[in-house]
């Protein structure tokens, strides 16, 4: 038995979609798991859109999602000799034929049948004629000859049998005027050669798979297995687009969102095991199997993949956790001076909570980050004499202390509940402001400990707050 590959085939157009991800995901888990090897192949043939600089994106997708594909990445643009010997024997065959057509007929013809409402079909005029009737000043198009009468029965792995009447798929270009050749001939060639087993791939390729079929036959090359993944829709049930928000794996990364997160997030999305949620990559590539795979379309979720990411924030190891932010920060060039990082790292327990993504967790820590405050003009506002006078019997209680711990700091703050006659937020609030510069933010225990004795008491005398 042949062993198991398959392939992940993107155009370097723009930037990698999130559907393309997930289909990435599950040809790479499915040969994991048949022990079986996984390809990365560029399709760059559309020379005029395709730039190096999605070439690059495309890699660093997939490797930041932690999905290795095996060997060099196949560029399809260096096999187009291949693709064009193809064409050319199923021409000597008589599976193929050359058209004269003219653009301007061929616009006619899709004119009429817009005009009838009807689907396009080229009328197959050149499909019988002798190359001596051929025009002298028109160079031709060479079209796939495609089965006229009969069906096609595709026994999809994930639809089950899809039948097509042979009669609606037209005679499609498998070169053009130009010499170089389309999707359809490029495709079928290259996973011939690559020897693919198994095709997985979005379910808008079903037509393209029928002409694919018929030029394995035509060329009688061993037919590999198919599998169409139904397509990602937005929340509203359309489908999803590049130029919808959160369509890219960039729209995720910059947020914060860790990359197990979004894998397992991915994962489950149109396909499920028993019932299920978190899965290790272990545990993905172990379970994983194309019957797991759903019918109907998925639709892609934000909440719900904040919802993972803050359960991955939550639970995995802090070293760890510490690593992606600052990785994350190192991206998005949000800087953390050295001397501050260690106070992140000792501060993420409380930093993390009720964080959604990375860049919470920023945002949490702004107070430690940053050497200088930013307050809000509303919170200052809640500064009034009785806060300045907290602050400033805080302030001195603070300065005797030798150990800095929520032992030693709660009897000063209880002392001022008790002798300022209020509660708690009375006491905590207008220290969270005059320490981090708003009345939002992690507990102030947790705040002051993070800070320092040195830094808080700088900071308890800032005169923006006690001269406002």
């Amino acid at each position: 038995m042949k062993k198991v590959a398959t392939r992940f085939a993107p155009s370097p157009t723009g930037p990698l979609h999130i559907g393309g991800i997930r289909t990435a995901l599950f040809n790479w888990l499915f040969s994991k798991k048949q022990k079986g090897n996984f390809y990365l192949r560029i399709e760059d043939t559309d020379q005029e859109r395709s730039k190096e600089e999605y070439k690059k994106q495309i890699i660093q997708s997939l490797k930041w999602i932690g999905i290795n594909y095996d060997g060099e990445e196949y560029i399809q643009s260096k096999k187009i000799d291949d693709h064009i010997k193809v064409a050319n024997e199923l021409l000597k065959s008589g599976n193929a034929y050359k058209c004269y057509c003219s653009n301007e007929e061929i616009d006619e013809q899709k004119k009429r049948s817009k005009q009838k409402k009807i689907p396009y079909i080229y009328d197959r005029k050149w499909r019988n004629k002798n190359d001596a009737d051929a025009p002298k000043d028109i160079k031709p198009v060479i079209r796939f000859k495609s089965k006229i009468e009969g069906s096609t029965i595709l026994k999809d792995l994930v639809q089950g049998d899809v039948q097509i009447e042979n009669n609606k798929i037209e005679d499609f270009v498998i070169l053009r005027n130009d010499g170089t050749p389309t999707y359809n001939l490029s495709a079928t060639v290259d996973d011939h050669q690559m020897n693919m087993t198994h095709i997985i791939r979005g379910d808008d390729h079903k037509i393209n798979t029928f002409k694919q079929i018929q030029i394995y036959e035509a060329m009688k090359w061993e037919l590999p297995f198919f599998a169409h993944i139904p397509l990602i829709h937005t929340i509203e049930g359309k489908k999803l687009s590049k130029r919808d928000k959160a369509s890219t794996l960039d729209d995720y990364s910059k947020i914060g969102i860790i990359p197990d997160a979004l894998r397992n997030y991915l994962l489950r999305l149109g396909w499920s095991f028993k019932d299920k949620e978190i899965f290790t990559l272990d545990e993905s590539i172990r379970h994983f199997n194309i019957e797991g795979i759903g019918k109907s379309p998925s639709k892609l979720d934000m909440s719900r993949i904040l919802s993972m990411n803050e359960h991955y924030i939550k639970n995995i190891n802090e070293n760890e956790l510490f690593d992606q932010f600052i990785e994350y920060c190192k991206l998005f060039k949000k800087e953390i001076k050295s001397n501050k990082q260690d106070k992140i790292k000792k501060s993420l327990t409380f930093l993390k909570n009720k964080a959604k993504t990375l860049e919470d967790i920023f945002n949490n820590g702004q107070y430690i980050i940053t050497d200088e405050i930013n307050f809000n003009n509303d919170d200052i506002k809640l500064i009034d004499d009785k806060a300045k006078k907290v602050i400033s019997r805080f302030s001195t209680e603070f300065e005797k202390l030798e150990k800095l711990s929520r032992e030693t700091l709660e009897p000063i703050v209880n002392k001022l509940i008790k002798s300022n006659n209020t509660n708690f937020k009375g006491v905590g609030q207008p220290l969270r402001i005059v320490l981090t510069g708003s009345k939002f933010g992690p507990g102030i225990y947790d705040i002051i400990i993070s800070l320092g004795k040195k830094e808080v008491e700088k900071r308890l005398k800032n005169k923006i707050v006690l001269q406002n």
